[in-house]
């Protein structure tokens, strides 16, 4: 049995050669621009571009081709992600520390956020949503959005009805490392950005940490290969749990699910449920690939259960237990939470209006998932009256002189000794 801090690893470059690979990606798009995108998307998603780029009118028109049933489905998420999203904007008080002087914070948007939109063996509408929508209620004035191309060289007809609801008129035929390259440093065709949203694999995840510290681009949060844990104690039902754990693990193979209950009799009823539900699966060869990367672990009772949880940071927490309004208080590192047995993780990967653009690989310990918080920054404001100065002088004046900053001094000194009106 490996030790607990070998067991929650995941998702590490032991040898560096995905940070090698990704590097070079970096390097190739920073050199050739878009020249470089046209070449991977050859060598990478096996396509010969003839363009880099989906246009408006041909959104409009793959758009068109969605079924009723998916257009409705796909309206009541962006209706509930709306709702959620707007529900974080609040106006903030302003407060006055000491008579005359004010001081508030307001927020503005982020002007240029670039947006990846993973593609592979799964095309994902809902993450464009989760993205696109708080960055519109944000008000940013230029979205880019990348996403890997199709076979035929185009984009999923259900990308491209989201990206009619977000006004979006253009998505770039781009994906992986060299999506992240783009957004960061600019090409011919692509704008750089401020800021970069968007999960994805190892490759997406390297490259994002890489070009934060190598442009001034910043990032979301590093949102690698997706991963539950759920916790499992008598009062779960099995069957419930074992899909919650396969719904991730479908997700590639590089997912992990984690199990963790009070009960050996709980863990093995899950397991075989789980290989009943797996042999079901059109996805069962990845899911099995990302299963023989996860495991169970079994404990003395539900806090111990938590402190492993609290350890391993997940991305997705499910607390599949009746127990779970007791067990709240207790959480202090994860993504998203999931409460009781009729709260899947899939509900706020699709529809429940909460974010599923999370932190992955336990920086769950210190990030936070995409909110609209995340495409705004908060600038402080402070304004001193007349009576401000005469207030807050002497504190100014001494603490400068103490650190030895004379001219920091004199700056609040001029003030306080010259002839002013509060209108200033």
């Amino acid at each position: 049995m490996p030790d607990i801090e070998t067991l929650i690893a995941r998702n590490i470059d032991p040898d560096k050669t995905i940070t090698e690979r990704v590097e070079a990606i970096i390097s190739d798009v920073k050199t050739n621009g878009d020249k470089a995108l046209f070449d991977f998307a050859e060598r990478f998603d096996g396509v010969k571009l003839e363009k880099l780029f989906i246009g408006a009118g041909e959104i409009r028109e793959l758009a068109s081709a969605i079924g009723e049933e998916q257009k409705s489905a796909i309206d009541t998420a962006y209706h509930n992600i709306r709702l959620f999203h707007e529900s974080q904007y609040k106006k903030e008080d302003k407060i006055e520390t000491m008579p005359g002087v004010t001081c508030w914070r307001d927020s503005r948007p982020i002007e240029k956020v670039g947006l990846y939109i993973p593609g592979g063996s799964a095309v994902l509408p809902s993450t464009f949503l989760m993205l696109g929508i708080p960055a519109r209620i944000a008000g940013c004035r230029e979205i880019i959005v990348c996403s890997p191309p199709q076979k035929d060289g185009g984009i999923n007809c259900f990308l491209a009805y989201v990206a009619t609801l977000l006004d979006i008129d253009r998505i770039y035929l781009c994906g992986g490392a060299q999506a992240v390259a783009a957004m960061a440093f600019g090409t011919e065709s692509i704008a750089k950005a401020d800021k970069i949203f968007g999960p994805g694999n190892q490759y997406v995840t390297r490259a994002k940490t890489i070009i934060q510290s190598t442009s001034q681009t910043a990032i979301d949060m590093p949102a690698g290969p997706s991963e539950v844990l759920v916790i499992a104690d008598e009062s779960s039902v099995p069957a419930f749990v074992a899909a919650d754990l396969l719904a991730q693990a479908e997700h590639g193979p590089d997912s992990q699910a984690v199990l963790v209950s009070n009960a050996e009799e709980v863990i093995n009823e899950i397991i075989e449920k789980l290989k009943q539900q797996l042999e079901l699966l059109p996805r069962k060869d990845i899911a099995a690939k990302a299963l023989a990367n996860s495991y169970a672990v079994l404990t003395d009772d539900l806090r111990e259960a938590m402190d492993f949880s609290n350890r391993y940071a997940p991305e997705h927490l499910i607390l599949a237990t009746d127990q779970w309004r007791d067990l709240i208080s207790s959480i202090s590192n994860a993504g998203s939470v999931f409460l009781g047995n009729l709260t899947p993780e899939s509900a706020g990967d699709y529809a429940s209006g909460t974010n599923h653009t999370l932190p992955t690989s336990a920086y769950a310990r210190s990030y936070s998932g995409v909110s609209l918080d995340s495409f705004l920054k908060k600038i402080t404001f402070q304004h001193i009256t007349a009576e401000g100065v005469r207030n807050i002088a002497p504190t100014v004046e001494v603490l400068a002189e103490l650190e030895g900053l004379q001219a920091h001094k004199n700056a609040m000194a001029v003030r306080r000794t010259m002839s002013y009106e509060d209108n200033y």
